[in-house]
């Protein structure tokens, strides 16, 4: 029964052709693509807040807070490709009751929590004081509401009884901040780096058995966070400025609120320095890549024929085209060129989204593009519409699902934690 469920499984989207055995298919379908996907997303996005908290580059420090809240509001999406996949949500529980520590899926478990702690502490130090004030805030008005005092109970509560907010206090939370970043940048590292070693230990497939595919997994990841945080950060700006043109919101009423001169002066500066870091790692992440490959082309194994057919003809324009054309060399172009602009920063960002998704694509698709007899070759489509529950989690909306969702956390998070605070609420 489990056998023929497989089966059913991989029959939906996969196309075969010479000599494949009769129980292999492509198992692992868009969720699994999605999955090394976002969890990247989560890496990238708390080591572009690092590079202010803890290494002090000033120049970052608005979109670090920014993308702070955005890497919390990514992390619990990250579990929800492979929830879709297996559809075993109150089992993922077990790998935290009984921890075993030669499991892979169990270790990752494990960091993932703790990772989720070290976040969720790291925003708690950075926001108390705005917690602070707003209790006090909503404590002195005299004619509140029911929704003002639910909200004044609401903050109470994650003030966790700590209302001293006097220099010292705060000068505390400041050094709490710098060690949990420092902290959490290995242990970010170590989060998505497993996705890559669980590839990487795969010994009966030829294209994920390399030492490399963790690093390379972690370049990519921050490369991938570092593009997403400056590209939702422009769009977020771009939704202030033209909030503050129309008057609109808090800027109606709010004399200290950014005028549109200050806010377009902070994003010049943010994108540009953040976008010099974004050249650094993408560099870095082609440079590993390109290397894998070619000790792969010059070692020659003996399932090299087959990979050589995979990469350099028949996923030749997923890998050369899309992955490192579209998505590396391009984007380098635009950013690298003289006279390089935000607009220009923003459209590198998204075909630097798409290079480090097609990697994914790539390596999770084309792992399994080739039979383990060597001597076939299996063909992968995804199901686009919905025309049933199986289609759905496994096709093009649920992907879409996975992608939607923590812009909807993220959405209802800035009414908590402000991704965009004034300096005399923040630290």
């Amino acid at each position: 029964m489990v056998e023929h469920a497989m089966a059913v499984h991989g029959e939906l989207w996969t196309v075969k052709e010479l000599f494949v055995l009769p129980n292999e298919y492509i198992y692992w379908s868009i969720q699994i693509v999605m999955y090394p996907f976002m969890t990247g997303l989560v890496a990238g996005a708390f080591v572009l807040s690092s590079l202010y908290h803890v290494f002090g580059v000033k120049q970052l420090k608005e979109i670090a807070r920014f993308s702070l809240v955005f890497s919390f509001a990514l992390l619990p999406v990250a579990m929800m490709p492979l929830l879709l996949h297996l559809q075993q949500p109150f089992r993922g529980i077990n790998v935290m009751m009984t921890p075993h520590f030669t499991s892979a899926i169990s270790a990752f478990g494990i960091v993932f929590m703790t990772y989720s702690f070290i976040v969720a502490s790291e925003i708690w130090f950075e926001y108390r004081k705005h917690f602070v004030l707003t209790t006090q805030t909503l404590a002195a008005q005299t004619d509140r509401s029911g929704f003002d005092n639910l909200r004044m109970y609401f903050f109470k509560v994650l003030t966790l009884g700590a209302m001293d907010i006097s220099n010292e206090a705060i000068q505390k939370d400041h050094n709490a901040v710098k060690k949990l970043a420092t902290l959490g940048i290995p242990v970010a590292c170590f989060l998505h780096g497993y996705a890559g070693f669980i590839f990487g230990s795969v010994k009966a497939n030829a294209l994920w058995m390399t030492p490399l595919m963790p690093v390379i997994f972690i370049c990519s990841a921050v490369v991938s966070g570092i593009a997403l945080c400056i590209l939702c950060y422009v769009v977020t700006m771009e939704i202030r400025k033209f909030m503050a043109k129309r008057k609109m919101s808090r800027w109606a009423k709010d004399t200290s609120a950014p005028t549109v001169e200050q806010l377009q002066s902070a994003e010049t500066q943010e994108i540009a320095i953040a976008s010099n870091y974004l050249l650094y790692f993408m560099i870095a992440a082609l440079t590993l890549e390109i290397l894998d490959m070619i000790f792969r082309g010059y070692t020659q194994v003996k399932s090299w024929d087959i990979l050589r057919e995979v990469i350099l003809e028949r996923d030749f324009n997923k890998i050369f085209i899309m992955q490192y054309a579209i998505g590396n060399v391009l984007p380098f172009l635009l950013m690298v060129l003289p006279g390089r602009t935000v607009r220009r920063t923003t459209i590198a960002t998204v075909l630097v989204i798409f290079g480090v998704f097609m990697m994914r694509w790539n390596v999770v698709i084309g792992g399994q593009a080739f039979s383990l007899s060597f001597s076939g070759f299996m063909h992968y489509h995804m199901p686009f519409l919905p025309t049933n529950w199986e289609t759905f989690r496994e096709g093009f909306f649920g992907a879409v699902t996975v992608m939607a969702t923590p812009f909807v956390i993220f959405w209802f998070l800035n009414k908590i934690v402000p991704a965009f605070l004034k300096e005399d609420e923040a630290h």
